[in-house]
């Protein structure tokens, strides 16, 4: 990798730790999670980087994409299990990291919260150049199961490359057989999700999070200003709450009409059963041919 690429990647893994650390400090029963979203961005912002995706954090058996829509007035509270996920960008080079909090009085997510932090910690320790990724995959299952839970099977960990959060190769929470290998000099973000129940999650709710996927077809009730403000995020995922200095008709129309085209993919809340709990825990690293370099460290 470019000298240049490695210090922008760096750089973002920085700022991205920095502001997860804030988030999982301020995270406490009765605050906004807009207010926590918000926050994170605007110490993105202050940094001199942008948001490499909308901040999130979800609750419980939420495990990924909660993005607060416009005026959310929802707030954490006594006994949740809360994950917040950040990813910054420098130049359009990616960190990308996340923490799990735990909100009950008794401590009773802990053991959950540790297993996903303890199967990361292990995951790392098998990361090198040519490693199957099914071989990082057992380490974070055998972590997990080891703990009393499931890891999240249909969750994984991806590359990260320039403009582009999702790469490969994809990096299971199992022990897959088959799949990619990490080639050397590449950037990855492994993340475990540890479950108290089966470890399947689905999509539900409404997206808050988009990205566009292909250019789109010019059509009328497109609205000018809102293409361009999509556009102006290069193909990165975007929130909703970023478009409210334009008419909410605009915004919607525009959005629904590009997913019509197929260029505009939504991102719901992906959801595990109810009454099941989720913790995640996320790095970002350099694998380079002397070794592993976490990016996403204070």
């Amino acid at each position: 990798m470019e000298t240049y690429a490695l210090e922008c990647h760096r750089r973002a893994g920085r700022i991205a730790a920095e502001c997860r650390e804030w988030a999982r400090e301020t995270i406490k029963p009765g605050v906004l999670l807009r207010d926590v979203l918000e926050g994170v961005e605007q110490r993105i912002a202050k940094a001199g980087a942008a948001p490499a995706f909308p901040a999130q954090t979800s609750r419980n058996s939420v495990a990924a994409h909660y993005c607060s829509p416009p005026g959310d007035e929802t707030v954490y509270e006594e006994g949740d299990c809360v994950k917040v996920d950040v990813g910054v960008h420098v130049d359009g080079y990616i960190g990308d990291t996340a923490c799990s909090v735990d909100l009950s009085s008794d401590g009773r997510w802990t053991p959950l919260v540790q297993a996903s932090a303890d199967a990361l910690a292990a995951a790392i320790t098998v990361v090198e150049p040519g490693v199957k990724v099914g071989e990082i995959g057992a380490a974070i299952e055998r972590t997990i199961m080891g703990a009393g839970f499931e890891p999240v099977r249909n969750l994984t960990g991806h590359g990260l490359g320039r403009w582009k959060v999702h790469t490969a190769p994809q990096v299971p929470n199992y022990g897959e057989r088959g799949g990619g290998r990490v080639s050397p000099g590449s950037v990855i973000a492994i993340e475990p999700f540890a479950s108290t129940g089966r470890g399947y999650i689905r999509e539900e709710g409404k997206a808050e999070v988009f990205m566009m996927a292909r250019p789109p077809m010019r059509s009328k009730g497109l609205s000018k200003d809102v293409l361009r403000e999509i556009e102006a995020w290069r193909g990165l995922p975007f929130a909703r709450r970023y478009f409210l200095q334009y008419p909410t008709k605009d915004v919607e129309d525009t959005f629904a009409k590009l997913a019509r085209q197929g260029a505009l993919v939504r991102y719901p809340p992906l959801v595990e059963d109810d009454g099941v709990m989720v913790a995640q825990t996320e790095h970002t690293m350099y694998v380079g041919e002397d070794g592993v370099e976490i990016l996403t460290t204070c």
